[in-house]
């Protein structure tokens, strides 16, 4: 039996969706609760103050009591159960960005759920099939929820453990703060029309200029995840013999980081580094620019040796052979506002046509349909001169190549489009449902850059 999208939320209405009654004394922190057979985690969202300018308290939103949020972790194959209480003064929910889920677990608000109110809670319940690096936030005025500090990783360990003995996840976010701590404007039409509106203060960890101690001698697993509104970072370990492992939470042949690996915002990457003798930093860049102090401490441990790969996550290859080829196109639209109750800029558009955030109805007009169990291949061509990395809810996709720039074939979620580039991609589409698919530099999501594409 099938069900349509309005079937599905008008069940969803007396499903997850319910008043926090017992649980409204729940810690402000992330843990294990008293009744797991119903959930793994609480994760409660609440407005709190952290001091990211020193001397100045900034009013953050956060889960589990920090901004960025508490790492959640499951071991692939397993069930994830999270409880997610709203204490924000408005609606929220989660994505699960880069975790294949069924449709109703996804977190967009009228297309796979209602937005959980304030003082409801809503459980989401789905298992981890792949393992690696992926993050959460929300899907609700985004560009404000993130920005405040509504984003947190997700560590899924690979099912029978990986040959890594160390590792360190590393979140960047950079804030749209002023020299007192004040937010700023979290989106500027002008800057949203362009590359995005960028934050003035950048951390790790929701620290300025960290120093990671590290042990000497030791190979240490890096998860690094871009959890930024707009920001492109320009990873780069200078003198660092490091290796490239897993890219979005898929695992690759490894091979050295190189000169810098770009980072678009949503995307991930995991890192080998073999920390050198005692006494040395390392520096973690973003360009020429230090992002933290990588400081190798004794670790009375023989050196390690480089690890096995990672085993491969599965999902379903393409075959390109019987594949239909499908075209898109990311374009500057130009500023059709209006000054109407309700409307929204709409700076950027795909194959003509631009998302309006304000509209609950956009996601029953997809951009394509796809036949479930069929290949496809996506032709995405950036028609502008700003960088967009592009992300698929749902599925994942294999990059094939790309008119810009050399490709070794790999799986991911999100793909950064650069400039005036046509990139390759491909797909099986093997979970049924109407899923977004747009930039993830925020406020061109929020300006037009999205669509949505069901699987039937």
């Amino acid at each position: 039996m099938s069900f349509t999208r309005r079937q599905v939320l008008a069940g969803l209405a007396g499903l997850g969706v319910v008043g926090v009654g017992a649980a409204a004394g729940a810690r402000y922190w992330l843990g294990k609760p008293l009744f797991a057979d119903t959930h793994d985690y609480e994760l409660i969202a609440a407005p709190l103050d952290v001091e990211l300018v020193p001397g100045h308290l900034t009013p953050a939103w956060g889960y589990g009591g920090q901004a960025p949020g508490l790492e959640l972790r499951s071991r692939q194959g397993d069930w994830l159960r999270v409880r997610f209480i709203n204490h924000l003064p408005e609606p929220s929910t989660i994505h699960w960005h880069g975790i294949r889920v069924p449709l109703e677990m996804d977190g967009v608000p009228y297309v796979s759920q209602l937005p959980v109110l304030p003082g409801e809670y809503f459980d989401y319940r789905f298992r981890t099939e792949d393992a690696g690096t992926f993050w959460y936030h929300p899907h609700t005025t985004s560009a404000e929820q993130l920005g405040r500090g509504l984003v947190g990783p997700l560590i899924v360990e690979e099912a029978g453990g990986s040959a890594f003995l160390h590792e360190r996840t590393l979140s960047l976010k950079s804030w749209h703060v002023d020299e007192q701590g004040a937010f700023t404007d979290f989106s500027v039409p002008r800057e949203a029309a362009r590359e995005g509106t960028r934050g003035r203060l950048t951390t790790l960890n929701g620290a300025r200029l960290p120093v990671l101690e590290l042990p000497a001698g030791q190979v240490v697993r890096l998860r690094v995840l871009n959890l930024d509104n707009t920001v492109t970072y320009r990873l780069n370990l200078p003198e660092a013999d490091v290796r490239i492992y897993a890219l979005d939470a898929n695992p690759i042949a490894p091979r050295p980081l190189g000169k810098e690996y770009w980072l678009g915002p949503g995307m991930r990457i995991d890192l080998a580094l073999r920390v050198p003798e005692a006494g040395r930093e390392l520096s973690l860049r973003n360009g020429p620019l230090r992002l933290a102090t990588v400081r190798s401490v004794p670790s009375g441990l023989a050196a390690g040796d480089w690890p096995a790969p990672l085993p491969r996550n599965p999902i379903a290859e393409p075959d390109l052979e019987s594949a239909e080829t499908l075209s898109f196109n990311f374009e500057w639209a130009g500023a059709l506002s209006s000054t109407a109750e309700g409307s929204a800029f709409k700076f950027w558009q795909i194959n003509g046509q631009a998302w309006d955030i304000n509209d609950k109805t956009c996601a029953d007009r997809p951009i394509a349909s796809l036949r479930k169990g069929r290949s496809y291949i996506f032709e995405l061509r950036n028609m502008a001169q700003y960088q967009h990395p592009i992300h698929l809810h749902g599925m994942s996709f294999k990059v094939l190549g790309s008119n810009r720039r050399k490709i070794v074939p790999y799986f991911t979620d999100t793909f950064l489009l650069g400039k005036n580039e046509t990139a390759r991609v491909a797909l099986v589409a093997d979970n049924p449902g109407v899923w977004m698919f747009h930039c993830h530099v925020i406020d061109h999501m929020e300006t037009g850059l999205m669509a949505a594409i069901e699987v039937v």
